[in-house]
Order: C-alpha cells, then structure tokens, then sequence
C-alpha cells in the first residue's frame, strides 16, 4: 500500500526546509515527509559551485526567523549557506524526514478520496504515496537545464565554454584570459571571484545593470551583538533590512529619476576618475524594473580599478578561435567563456497535474495570494519576492499554509480551494519584472488577477497583515466542514 502523509512537501531547499520547521512547530499533529529528487539538500545552494557564489540579498532576512543568522558577513558564500540549511535541518530533525532521490513526476487529486496521489522516480523504480495535502517548495527554474544561447562560431573556438549552473571541477582558469557573457548577480559574482586568480576577466555585457556596493559586514550588527542578546540583535537587524529593503524598493518606483541618479553618483565614485559609467553602468530601464545587483565591499568595482577585469558593453557578433568579436569589431581575447546567461523558469517542477482524472494547466489558473491557485485544491507553492529575500515570503507562505491546515482540522474539512468569482479576474501575467529569464518564461506560470486577493503583491509588509492576520475565508472554499 502508499504510505500516506497528512502533507507531503517537495522539495528540501530554503523553502522546504523552512516550511518543515513550521508544519513540526504549528501543526504538530500532522504527518509529513520532503521529497527531494537530488542526492542531497540544499537546493540552488548545493546545486550552484560556481567560484564566489553567494547570495544575492542580506542573510538577515535570507536566514530563517526562527533560527538567526550568526555569521559575520552579511552577504555570505555559498558553502556557508548551505551549512547553515543543514545545520537548521538536523539540529530539528527535519533531516530525518528528507527522502532523497525522489523526484515527483506526477500527482493526482481525487475529490472523492480528499487526497492527492502522488507518483515518484527513483533508484529502485516508480512508487507512489498520497497525502491530504501537498506543499510544492521547489523554486521556479530548472535544476536540469539553464539558459542557454547559442552564438555564431562556438565550434572553432579553440578554448572552453561552460555555464556556471554547471560548473566543472577540473576548469583551471588560473593565468588565463576569461570571458563571462552576462550581467547579472552570477556574472558580477564570478568577475572579481575570477580576477584574483585569472590573467583578466571580462564581463561581456549586451546592456548594464543597476549595481550597488554593500559592506559585507555590518559593524553596527556586530556591535549590538556585543551588548545585546543574539536574539534582540537579530531581530533589530532584520526588521530594519526588511524596511529598508522597502522603503529603496517603493523610493525607486515612486521617484525612479532621483532614485537613479543616486546609484548612478556611488558607481562614479568607485571607479577610476574618467569611467564611462554611461556606457557600462547606466541601465535602459528604471531601478527595480529588474533586480537590482549588489556586490559586497564593491569587489567588482575594486577589480576594475586594479586592472584585473573589465567590462565590454555591447552585442557579440561571433567567436573566433582566439575569443570573441563584437559587432563593433571589437576582438576580446579569451581562453575560457563563461555563459552566466540566466535560467529557465520551471513551475512545479513540469509536473503533470490532474483533477478527478482531467488534466489541469496551472498557466490557465489565477493566482491566489501568490501562495495557491484558483481550481486547484489542497496545494499551496512557494514563490519568493523578486525585490527582497526569497525567505521572506516562503516563511509567510509557510505560516499561511499551516493557519489552513489548522482551520481545516477546526472546521472538520477536508478540503479547501480558491474560487474565483467575477470580480478577480484578470489575465495580468505573475510578475511585474522585465528581466530576461522572467520574459522568456512567463507564459508557463499562472495569471493574476484585478485586485486582492487574487494579486500578488510584492510587499512584505502588506502580505505579513493579509498572510498572518488577514481573514482565512477570501475567496476559500471548505468542503466537508462541520461548523
């Protein structure tokens, strides 16, 4: 017979493993297990090796709630990262409920069992389990394939050509002349991470980005530490990350002009005297239409004052053997090519949905609280902010997710989900964000709608009232409830 789980959550990332903890600490009548395709836990952290590889926003608000940051760097490496994943895992026993190398290939809810059957790959061939209800914490990209383009000429380039989403351990880059194609956080991350070792990088840009420099450490956290306890300290450091995060994020949408002209003024003074910032450094578009890239104790702008990298703004035309050559004519010498080209959005993993044995699309669904889906019951995804920390929103879903749970059990229902009237349609896409990975993938995700709570707000503050105090009946349905 399938083992069945009152919640089966895929995945045994960030977000799975944040949202172990608080089905043990919440809902600690319930059953579940984590399902992990991989060999190991961690996600993007034990998936990405490539040199430098850190995260992308404060570890304050990276890091978990209920268990605090300790490190000292603010921005952190990812092995640190991945330690600190595992460490919370074993330290609550999550680890003991991860099975690894169980890919979900499939999973089909049945109204009148109340139950999804889930359908599972590994080692030893197929099995199934079913679960009340199932918690998808699997990211949005694809573990397997990253984006990839293909460019004239690669076939008589004479040197290497590799992506970082897979990058081998036998690349010897020392003394030797490096290409990374790309402007976002992988290839500002690799530039300086190279460059200490490199003859010289170059970040091949098709148009720049908005960077700014951050401390890598935060002397005032280090100081409240020594004073207070860990805890207060912690949690002072957070909430003012998380309203800082915001109030720079609704500063760059409400007055984009001034906004810009101040990320503009710090990038001229961190580079040499005469820098055209205009043309590597002065974005197209308005701060926050995409990610904003930061760079700790501003590395990549100190490895351009020291003349060990450099930027090239513009279109490739070709390789050649040697390198590549841009459209302007331009020859940039290269040994090795990094292709930190992006990633390819993946919702649910491509895992085929059905309902009562008819196929469901989650791309024609409607987002619900950015957390569920109208039509669809009994599942909740995560899904981070594109403008904060990934957690942030994962632990709010999370929460979310466990209020339900306790409401059905209250109400004695078993099952819930998302109706959507008249009133919150809409075909607006998920996102808001013209990055590139965004606009090539989009079409695979849901929808959202006109207005609450079929919205998905990029705004901490505003889903913490409606995730963790709002009303749990908007627009939710309760099948079989008692009172």
């Amino acid at each position: 017979m399938a083992e069945h789980f009152d919640v089966i959550v895929v995945g045994a990332g960030l977000s799975g493993i944040g949202a172990a903890h608080r089905l043990q600490t919440e809902c600690p009548d319930r059953s579940y297990v984590v399902l992990e395709g991989r060999a190991a836990s961690g996600g993007t952290w034990d998936l990405f090796r490539y040199p430098g590889v850190r995260s992308d926003s404060d570890m304050f608000t990276l890091g978990y709630g209920f268990r605090p940051w300790t490190g000292d760097r603010t921005i952190a490496d990812g092995a640190s990262i991945l330690r600190y994943l595992r460490d919370t895992a074993r330290e609550a026993g999550i680890d003991r409920h991860i099975r690894y190398r169980h890919r979900m290939i499939a999973a089909d809810w049945s109204s009148a069992d109340a139950r999804w059957t889930v359908t599972i790959d590994r080692d030893d061939g197929q099995v199934t389990m079913t679960c009340s209800f199932l918690f998808l914490c699997t990211g949005y990209y694809d573990y397997a394939k990253g984006y990839r383009p293909e460019f004239a000429g690669e076939a008589a380039f004479a040197g290497r050509i590799v992506h970082p989403q897979f990058w081998p351990a036998d690349l010897d880059y020392a003394g030797k002349r490096v290409v990374v194609i790309g402007s976002g956080a992988t290839a500002m991350t690799l530039v300086p991470a190279m460059a200490g070792t490199a003859a010289r990088v170059t970040m091949v840009q098709r148009s720049p980005t908005y960077v700014v420099a951050v401390p890598e450490r935060d002397r005032t956290v280090t100081a409240m530490r020594r004073i207070l306890p860990a805890r207060i300290a912690h949690a002072i450091a957070r909430v003012s990350r998380i309203v800082i995060g915001q109030a720079f994020y609704a500063a760059s949408r409400r007055w984009p002009g001034p906004v810009r002209a101040a990320l503009l003024r710090r990038v001229r003074r961190a580079l040499p005297p005469g820098y055209d910032v205009n043309r590597d450094f002065t974005p197209r578009y308005d701060p926050w239409d995409q990610r904003v890239c930061v760079v700790p104790d501003g590395d990549l702008f100190a490895a351009i004052r020291a003349g060990r990298a450099a930027v090239a703004t513009g279109r490739i035309d070709r390789f050649t053997a040697t390198g590549i050559r841009m459209e302007d004519g331009r020859e940039i010498p290269a040994d090795i090519v990094v292709t930190a080209t992006g990633l390819e959005l993946k919702l649910f993993g491509d895992v085929p949905l059905t309902i009562d044995g008819v196929a469901t699309n989650p791309a024609e669904a409607t987002n619900y609280k950015g957390l569920m889906l109208s039509g669809i019951p009994n599942l909740a995804f995560t899904f981070g902010y594109t403008n904060a920390s990934w957690t942030l929103k994962s632990d709010l879903t999370a929460r979310y997710v466990c209020r339900l749970l306790n409401a059905m059990r209250d109400r004695g229902a078993v099952q819930v989900m998302p109706r959507i009237g008249k009133d919150g349609t809409g075909d607006a896409p998920l996102l808001d964000f013209t990055a590139g990975y965004i606009r090539r993938g989009i079409r695979r995700f849901p929808k959202q709608g006109s207005r609450t709570p079929w919205r998905a707000h990029q705004n901490y503050a505003r889903d913490m009232m409606a995730l963790r105090f709002g009303s749990i009946d908007d627009a939710m349905e309760f099948v079989g409830q008692t009172t």
